[in-house]
């Protein structure tokens, strides 16, 4: 077996790890995997993105990403702590689209002029983005980059390799959700700790929200959460599957990235960076470990800043899964005659 090989059928292995535990404890399971492997993998992913330039064409395309992501940051704490900036979710939306779909344009367009249009494009259009409104703040940072976005990487790697066994795991990871859905959803594990209903109370919009959507699920109120609305998060059938599908997704993002540290080599870095890096972790873990809500706010910048960073990353596997399909098909072709 090569060494392409034994690494998917180790995280064929971290998929199912992340499964049994999401299953069993799927809050704090999401809990701890966000608290204590999240911090590691923002800081060296954004490391290992800064060595290659985030995959963009110019030297400052970045600055871009980087002030969407202050912005946001910034809306997000006036909502939260009450700073009386007045950054609305209008004011949230358009930064957001704009740092994706220049992201994009930084990808395609190295000329200069033409990727500063491209930029001022882009953000002309994010006045008519209204209706990606919830697409763009509540599941492109979330589910959309834990778990599409890494299905695409994997796929990408498999395709790239030629290996069975990277597409098996890729069907491997979109299988393990459906199931979430299909064997005793709501029925086993472990119920929500006290603790981990007051620390999830910063995740808690994405399940309400969701479920409203996506489960048809009616909540007394949007606004302010009643113990009613609490149970049917916490505790009815469809909140207990989703939110093991949101548990397993993360674990499995965080846990394939160290997985292929020997294929990516993030941990190739100069040995100051890295003990900066081994540093702000443990004062990060420290945090949580006192207040998750400080945790959390403490890391709220990181965490948006290494979504918006890898955004160039994420078209780009996308293209580069595009070109391997077209690839493969030529090939067949040929082969056939």
């Amino acid at each position: 077996m090569d060494q392409t090989s034994k690494i998917n059928y180790a995280n064929i292995g971290l998929m199912l790890f992340s499964a049994i535990a999401a299953f069993v404890m799927p809050f704090e399971v999401f809990l701890m995997a966000y608290a204590i492997l999240g911090p590691l993998h923002y800081l060296t992913e954004i490391s290992w993105l800064h060595d290659r330039n985030y995959f963009v064409k110019g030297k400052y395309d970045v600055v871009i990403l980087i002030i969407a992501g202050l912005l946001l940051v910034l809306a997000l704490l006036d909502s939260r702590l009450e700073l009386y900036l007045h950054l609305d979710s209008h004011f949230s939306y358009k930064a957001m689209f704009t740092a994706f779909f220049s992201a994009l344009v930084f990808v395609l367009i190295k000329d200069n002029w033409l990727k500063w249009i491209g930029v001022l494009v882009v953000w002309l259009l994010s006045f008519a983005s209204e209706y990606l409104y919830i697409f763009l703040l509540v599941y492109l940072p979330t589910l959309v980059h834990v778990f599409i976005f890494t299905a695409l990487f994997v796929l990408y790697g498999a395709l790239k390799s030629r290996s069975v066994s990277g597409v098996l795991s890729f069907f491997v990871m979109l299988l393990v959700p459906v199931l979430f859905f299909v064997v005793a959803p709501g029925k086993v594990g472990i119920p929500i700790t006290s603790y981990g209903l007051a620390a999830y109370d910063n995740f808690i919009s994405l399940n309400q929200l969701t479920l409203y959507t996506f489960f048809h699920t009616k909540f007394e109120s949007l606004q302010q959460l009643t113990n009613n609305d609490l149970d049917k998060i916490f505790h009815s059938t469809a909140g207990i599957a989703l939110q093991r599908f949101i548990a397993y997704a993360y674990t499995y993002h965080y846990l394939n990235w160290f997985s292929k540290t020997n294929v990516i080599r993030w941990h190739q870095i100069p040995k100051q960076r890295l003990i900066v890096i081994l540093a702000a972790w443990l004062v990060s873990v420290a945090l949580y470990m006192y207040s998750y809500q400080v945790g959390f706010i403490w890391l709220v910048l990181l965490s948006f800043l290494h979504v918006l960073l890898e955004f160039p990353l994420n078209f780009v596997s996308v293209i580069g899964i595009g070109k391997e399909i077209t690839s493969i098909a030529r090939l067949k072709k040929w082969a056939l005659g």
